[in-house]
């Protein structure tokens, strides 16, 4: 039986609008030009130096992007880390900790709540094992990781390409198979910011790097794929291919969900029942919609807050192949790189 349609998110009917510049996106252009003037006064009051962006003493990389939605930053975040573990060096993540109910600058640790420091530093302090910090100052964050850990040498930052109040040595822009769309700022397009605007690397989805990137900006390959197995809650592996034959409520709170159910029947996995939610949603409130024979199986992001209300649900792991030469150039750029870049490019 075909697994029925689940009703499109907001997010998805934003995308549409944002591949084409038709006549909603036409619409919304008024808005994305106050939008632009916002967001470049902003920019302005760095360049001009009015407001002085702040390092905190140990070399940054700011993992981010220019689009709204999901670009792919937090497994290139976990990505980097690995390598850099694997090269010797200790480092943290800082973040912003988006959709988490708190204020106050605190660590993401493993048992932590997801409500409390957000689902991304969860996952990412279960996933990488190194110390993960979230305030709305990502400075502020960096300062406390720093504090409490000092043996830290390198910070990596998901998220915060628009965050100019931190000084970084290097900027990765992370790019989905839609590239920049059409083009336009919010909310008339995907972009948060111009583009193309100078960073250190672009990492891409899609076949080619995105339209209008200068031709002297370094650009990789990436590919998402899942792993060959899903966790259960106490860590065990199961793997994928034994799923096939069972019907399952597959369901996903993140920006592009319909990729993750793509990527799931690639596996030959029977989707008796899709569920697309809003991206960081909480699942406080939510109610199975489904029948109770079936399979729940999600995203590792939405597991951590999944778990508490679902405790069988099955999570299966994003795994990312980057292209190596992105890690030659981290190895090469942090070698180089004495003293903070000028963020005010």
């Amino acid at each position: 039986m075909p697994a029925p349609a689940h009703q499109g998110t907001r997010s998805d009917r934003l995308r549409a609008i944002w591949r084409h510049r038709g006549p909603v996106a036409w619409a919304l252009r008024p808005l994305a030009s106050l939008y632009g003037a916002l967001s470049g006064l902003q920019r302005a009051l760095y360049a001009w130096d009015l407001r002085r962006a702040q390092h905190p003493g140990v070399p940054v990389v700011v993992i981010g992007n220019v689009i709204a939605g999901g670009a792919g930053k937090t497994p290139v975040t976990l990505a980097t880390v690995a390598h850099l573990q694997a090269r010797g060096r200790r480092p943290g993540i800082i973040s912003r900790g988006y959709g988490r109910s708190t204020q106050d600058v605190r660590q993401a640790t493993p048992d932590a709540r997801p409500q409390e420091v957000g689902d991304e530093p969860l996952l990412m302090a279960r996933a990488s094992g190194v110390p993960v910090f979230v305030a709305r100052q990502r400075i502020d964050a960096a300062r406390a990781l720093l504090a409490a850990y000092p043996d830290t040498d390198i910070l990596v930052c998901d998220d915060g390409l628009q965050h100019h109040a931190l000084a970084r040595d290097l900027e990765v822009c992370v790019f989905n198979s839609d590239g920049v769309g059409n083009g336009w700022l919010l909310p008339a397009g995907p972009l948060r910011e111009p583009w193309p605007r100078p960073v250190s690397a672009v990492l891409h989805a899609a076949a080619t790097p995105p339209a209008g990137t200068p031709a002297d900006t370094p650009c990789f390959g990436l590919q998402r794929q899942l792993a060959p197995f899903a966790l259960t809650r106490d860590g065990q592996r199961v793997p994928l291919a034994g799923l096939q034959g069972l019907r399952l409520h597959a369901l996903a709170a993140i920006a592009r969900p319909e990729d993750f159910f793509a990527m799931l029947r690639a596996q030959s996995l029977e989707l008796a029942h899709t569920e697309a939610l809003p991206d960081h949603y909480n699942f406080e409130s939510w109610q199975r919609s489904s029948d109770l024979g079936l399979q729940v199986i999600c995203t590792e992001k939405d597991a951590v807050k999944l778990w508490p209300h679902v405790p069988q649900a099955l999570a299966v792991p994003l795994h990312l192949r980057i292209a190596p030469g992105y890690f030659d150039l981290l190895d090469a750029r942090l070698c180089l790189s004495s003293t903070p870049l000028n963020t005010n490019r």
